[in-house]
């Protein structure tokens, strides 16, 4: 199959890329950069230089494809144009700088999606839409059939995954896979190094309250062939979860980042995580306890990767910084 993937260039996609090329498909991938433009190529992918702002681009890349994986988000404030930062930056107090950032970020998804949504209108082909768990209910174990919860950190990316799945109905295999908090394995960059950052610059390894919450996780090459899977065989209007363990005490991740670091774990609470960790305070203090006991049976698919907790336990996690 002819794919174009969004987010090719990234942690998951550029391990996705590969997945696909393996397993026969041709693959058209996103890439904001040269650089980014010389890994696709490398790994024997096509290249469709543009971004998420770039309504024509996306389009045109859509128009060559019979399938898209959408993996691309606007995570920094780096990623979005000159007019949207400054919006974002000048556009109220300080204050609500976040807020505004995560409405720009979740308005260039949608428009993406529905970009995409026309264009597959057409051929029914499958559209497979990267979704964060972190969107779901704290306090207990959630599964494919729940929604999403207006409450959650993620809140504001409900309406993506609302409007891909909404596409089922005109025609279009479109599909959610939900992505847990942290995805692990060689080059992640992602909530874990920070967690890491954090306690090397504060001289502790901390976690919110009794550090009972729990995150659920998957690494990265799971994750990737999950995507692959719901390309080629999943269900119209479907939620995937691409988790392979339902959830790791996050006292124990900060005790296994406190020994290998050389500092204690300390416990928060929620007014000093805010100082401790950032803006990434509320996703440290969230249970995310998620199952994907349904996505396994649908798509029989098995993680085979080590779990967060034996590969964090590795001193590539510890060398930079």
């Amino acid at each position: 199959m002819r794919v174009f993937v969004t987010g090719a260039t990234g942690f998951i996609g550029s391990a996705l890329v590969k997945e696909l090329v393996d397993n026969g498909h041709e693959v058209l991938g996103m890439a904001r950069s040269d650089a980014g433009a010389a890994r696709l190529s490398s790994v024997g992918a096509r290249v469709h230089q543009g971004d998420l702002e770039d309504v024509d681009s996306l389009r045109r890349g859509a128009a060559q494809a019979e399938g898209v994986i959408h993996l691309a988000y606007v995570h920094g404030i780096g990623s979005v144009g000159l007019g949207a930062r400054v919006r974002i930056l000048l556009g109220g107090s300080p204050s609500g700088i976040p807020t505004r950032f995560a409405a720009a970020g979740a308005s260039a998804d949608r428009r993406a999606i529905e970009v995409f949504g026309s264009v597959l209108t057409a051929t029914g082909g499958p559209l497979v839409v990267a979704f964060p768990t972190m969107t779901l209910a704290a306090g207990h174990l959630v599964t494919e059939r729940d929604a999403p919860d207006a409450t959650s950190p993620g809140a504001a990316r409900i309406a993506s995954e609302t409007a891909t799945l909404a596409l089922a109905s005109h025609g279009v295999r479109a599909s959610v896979v939900r992505i847990p908090p942290t995805v692990h394995g060689e080059g992640d960059k992602a909530m874990v190094p920070r967690l890491i950052a954090a306690a090397r610059k504060k001289g502790v390894a901390a976690y919110v309250g009794q550090g009972s919450n729990q995150w659920s996780a998957a690494y990265r090459s799971d994750v990737a062939r999950l995507f692959r899977l719901a390309l080629e065989s999943g269900s119209p209007g479907a939620r995937y979860h691409a988790v392979g363990e339902e959830g790791v005490p996050m006292r124990s991740i900060a005790e296994l980042i406190g020994s290998r670091l050389g500092v204690p774990a300390k416990s928060l609470t929620q007014e000093e995580a805010a100082g401790h960790f950032g803006w990434i305070a509320p996703f440290v203090a969230r249970d995310n306890q998620v199952s994907s006991a349904l996505t396994r049976k649908e798509l029989d698919w098995t993680p085979t990767g080590p779990d967060l907790l034996t590969d964090l336990d590795r001193a590539a996690y510890f060398t930079a910084g």
